[in-house]
């Protein structure tokens, strides 16, 4: 009678361990994915530039390819809601990492065998980037089921999954740069392109069918230019996010310039080594997610306009102007560093921005408008950058764009619209909550 006791609590406590597993395999499992698929993104980010300076060492031919690469995260930003509104957020996930993986593979296969021509470069890389945002939109939107699922706190799964972004930069910059000098720029894009695969067999493999149905056209999301067009008009009428979006469209233009054109020009043709160009991004990447950090266990007690003006302000001269200045690597790492942990307060202070004074109606609108406005520019950015380096070089070109960014940061400090950045709407979030 005892040992039949005894079976059946060793029973039951099997069951409840398979139970526990079952919760949250999936969202481990998704961490897993958004980091091996980030990493995949840190890769191609690093390989296509090096591999079109190596090929034509020309730095306009690396600013056409950014463009066409953010011209398709753009479009696909905008548009991509609607296809997941119709496929379903897991179906995409898996379909958008898969399809990404193919257009990225035929990079090195067309470049391998038949020969690869620039204009048939810019369709395929146009394609990677066109399918690989709404697989990224998807696995986000997977989040908040499988929070309830696996019964972690929100806050917890949140840090979780925005730490990759900052972690997958911090080890795949390297990576890329490694691997670059060990099997070459072509042979790394199998590696990136096999990450896309990972990515979707892992989703496929752990996580649970949505038991809801995707949205009929048209159901509950209106027609997405009007949406815009409200959303924007909500930002013209609030100062302080209008003064801020303003701001980041320009720094955003200016950021896609550095990181697709100056940055890995200047890894080539100064630093002369993607591993050198590696760890700079790899320490910008490291120090931002500790400035993140640091900034939630005291951010609270600080002046957010003065925090906010002064980081930004303070990165810029720490990441471009050591550049231009033409510092030795060790001492371009450690600008770099100290220059990401300032950093790490702008993206906490916007997102408790938004939070306070968008109502919760309007919130898919204001920030499909803020998304509109953040990427517009971006396409621009690595276009101006490129033929800004041909005409007058490499180092004049980052100080030209350090110039502009410093400007246009410095203004934070002293626009009237921003003084509302200290005077929280607080029965907003009061509101949304009711």
């Amino acid at each position: 009678m005892g040992a039949s006791i005894e079976q059946e609590k060793n029973l039951q406590a099997e069951q409840d361990t398979e139970l526990l597993e079952k919760r949250v395999l999936p969202i481990y499992a998704l961490f897993l994915a958004n980091t091996v698929s980030l990493i995949g993104d840190r890769l191609m980010f690093i390989a296509i530039p090096w591999l079109v300076l190596q090929t034509t060492g020309s730095a306009s031919k690396a600013g056409i390819t950014a463009f066409f690469e953010t011209l398709a995260v753009v479009l696909s930003s905008f548009f991509g809601s609607q296809l997941l509104d119709k496929l379903g957020f897991k179906r995409v996930s898996i379909l958008g990492d898969v399809a990404s993986g193919i257009a990225i593979m035929l990079i090195p296969l067309c470049y391998e065998t038949i020969g690869l021509s620039f204009w048939q470069l810019q369709v395929l890389v146009f394609l990677a980037g066109l399918l690989m945002t709404p697989g990224s939109s998807a696995r986000y939107a997977l989040l908040p089921d499988l929070i309830k699922l696996s019964r972690m706190p929100a806050e917890r799964a949140n840090s979780f999954y925005d730490g990759v972004s900052r972690v997958s930069g911090f080890f795949g910059a390297p990576l890329a740069g490694v691997l670059i000098l060990v099997i070459g720029t072509s042979n790394l894009l199998w590696v990136d392109g096999a990450t896309f695969f990972f990515s979707a067999l892992l989703l496929a493999w752990s996580i649970p069918a949505s038991k809801a149905k995707p949205r009929e056209q048209g159901q509950e999301q209106g027609n997405y230019l009007q949406n815009l067009k409200e959303g924007l008009t909500f930002l013209r009428r609030t100062p302080v996010m209008f003064a801020i979006a303003i701001t980041i469209m320009i720094t955003n233009m200016l950021d896609q310039g550095m990181s697709g054109v100056l940055i890995p020009s200047y890894g080539q043709k100064v630093l002369g080594s993607a591993v050198s160009l590696g760890w700079l991004i790899a320490a910008w990447g490291g120090a931002a997610f500790a400035g993140t950090l640091l900034f939630a266990a005291i951010g609270h007690h600080l002046p957010r306009r003065l925090t906010f003006g002064l980081c930004f302000c303070f990165s810029t001269i720490l990441r471009f102007f050591a550049l231009a200045l033409g510092l030795p690597l060790p001492l371009l790492i450690i600008s770099y560093a100290i220059g990401g942990i300032a950093i790490g307060p702008i993206n906490p202070i916007l997102s408790t921005m938004e939070q306070e004074l968008v109502p919760t109606e309007l919130r898919a609108r204001v920030f499909g408008a803020l998304t509109a406005m953040a990427f517009l520019g971006m396409p621009l950015g690595g276009l101006v950058a490129g033929f800004l380096a041909d005409w007058l070089g490499i180092t004049p070109g980052i100080l030209i764009f350090g110039c502009i960014y410093l400007l246009s940061t410095i203004s934070l400090l002293f626009n009237p619209s921003l003084k509302g950045m200290d005077q929280p709407k607080r029965t907003t979030i009061a509101d949304g909550v009711q």
